[in-house]
């Protein structure tokens, strides 16, 4: 591995069930547990994980597509099923479907072409989110200085 290849978040709690989560370039995003306070518009973790499943191929399919022509629309649709069975709380049946219009002008036809192509493409090689997920990385967990 190189140091170009580490990506990172510090998250940090900013409240009772409240969390901030900063990238390296300094951005944030607030997240919580998704309580149903009224008010409490947060996103939860696993809401997280399925904008992070749809906004990768989105960004991949958006370059692909809108150098021909500049969509009308663009919309990304993600869902899946949050069970728990014998293997814990896990999000199964997940689904992501693309809802994306080019209208009449240069470049449409070839942008509507290539659309499916470049779903296909981000799912199976490109989306780094999506491959994860499917390859089923492991995941170490620690605890500082214990």
């Amino acid at each position: 591995m190189t140091d170009t290849s580490l990506r990172s978040v510090t998250v940090e709690r900013t409240g009772p069930g409240h969390f901030t989560a900063t990238n390296a370039r300094g951005g944030t995003i607030s997240f919580g547990t998704g309580s149903d306070t009224e008010g409490d518009t947060d996103f939860t973790p696993v809401e997280l994980l399925l904008a992070a499943l749809g906004g990768c191929t989105a960004v991949d399919v958006d370059i692909a597509t809108s150098r021909h022509a500049e969509p009308s629309e663009f919309s990304v649709a993600v869902t899946g099923n949050k069970i728990n069975d014998e293997l814990g709380n896990r999000m199964t049946d997940l689904t992501v479907t693309f809802s994306v219009v080019f209208p009449d002008g240069d470049g449409a036809e070839r942008a509507r072409a290539i659309l499916p192509r470049a779903v296909k493409t981000s799912h199976d090689r490109l989306c780094t989110v999506s491959r994860t997920v499917e390859t089923g990385t492991p995941v170490t967990v620690t605890v500082e200085g214990a």
